[in-house]
């Protein structure tokens, strides 16, 4: 009998801040699809797009998806221009526009790298048919909760909508939802509103970025009946969720010998195994690629799903 389902590989990355990747951390392999979930720059300039989008040009693959973070700040129009008017007359137009660019021009930058094969996604749900004849659907959203003057950002007192589906097979946020991957130092900062969506909907991989200090891949295995309103502590199925791998378990401690280090350097690079299954399981994964001084570079994810087979014709269609 013929398989009805794809094998689609992914590689997943978040907050590269305008840097290229190191060729220690690109794929050998090519992929099938590139996903990057936002913080392209560190002070949204011009510059830095163009390094992005080189950054993605090296990778060999058919599509390459990309949403902002809230340091891509210029390509969230009324952010940047309550900026340009917050620092005017002090500073000259045009010595603005030569390292940001005018409005819009960021954003004309990404639309045009779509020769590229690099697709540039606004916040909602998008199909795709993808090379390998598979069919994929993804949420997108670049918001994050914070009440400082960034990009696609919300007050966290106010909330935010996530019309997410169950027939999504993938979201990417640039933030993570509460309790998952989401610690800045003993505070978690990720969206509890996200949180209820991803739990309701139950895609087959959730991945983000935004918290640079809690990297990490986790699997987890939904409860059958999931409490209103759902959280971390009350949703999962304890034994059978995984975390995979995090910073914690991955960097090297002061007393690890050579060996030591060896293995887990192979760990990451060799990968696992965990087999996926659609609406009980969900794969979180935090992809945020800065690190720290000692380690500024952290690994991005390479992700296989099984994906429906597609049924039409369609490149990229946007679900309102």
């Amino acid at each position: 009998m013929t398989s009805q389902t794809i094998k689609t590989r992914f590689l997943v990355l978040s907050d590269t801040h305008g840097a290229l990747l190191p060729e220690n951390r690109k794929p050998k392999e090519p992929v099938d699809v590139v996903i990057h979930c936002g913080n392209l720059t560190q002070e949204s300039k011009l510059r830095e797009f163009r390094t992005a989008i080189r950054l993605l040009k090296s990778i060999d693959a058919p599509l390459k998806l990309v949403i902002a973070g809230n340091h891509d700040f210029t390509l969230d129009t009324p952010t940047f221009r309550s900026k340009i008017e917050e620092i005017q007359p002090s500073i000259d137009k045009e010595l603005i526009e030569r390292e940001y660019g005018a409005l819009g021009e960021a954003r004309r930058l990404l639309d045009e790298a779509a020769k590229e094969d690099i697709t540039f996604l606004d916040e909602g749900t998008h199909h795709f048919t993808l090379a390998n004849g598979a069919h994929l659907t993804v949420y997108a959203s670049p918001y994050t909760p914070s009440i400082n003057n960034w990009g696609f950002q919300y007050d966290p007192r106010q909330g935010h909508e996530w019309p997410i589906n169950t027939d999504v097979d993938i979201v990417m946020t640039h933030g993570p939802p509460l309790g998952i991957f989401d610690l800045q130092g003993s505070r978690r900062i990720g969206c509890p509103q996200l949180f209820t969506a991803v739990a309701n909907s139950k895609p087959l991989l959730h991945c983000f970025g935004h918290v640079h200090n809690d990297w990490g891949v986790r699997l987890v295995q939904w409860r059958e009946k999931i409490p209103n309103p759902p959280s971390h502590f009350t949703s999962f199925e304890k034994k059978e969720s995984v975390t995979i791998e995090t910073l914690k378990t991955l960097n090297t401690e002061r007393f690890d010998t050579v060996e030591m280090i060896m293995e887990k350097y192979k760990r990451v690079k060799k990968g696992t195994k965990h087999p996926l299954e659609r609406g009980a399981q969900t794969l979180f994964v935090n992809a945020a690629i800065q690190g720290a001084k000692d380690d500024p570079f952290h690994f991005p994810w390479v992700v296989e799903l099984d994906l429906s087979k597609s049924k039409g014709l369609c490149q990229s269609c946007l679900l309102a």
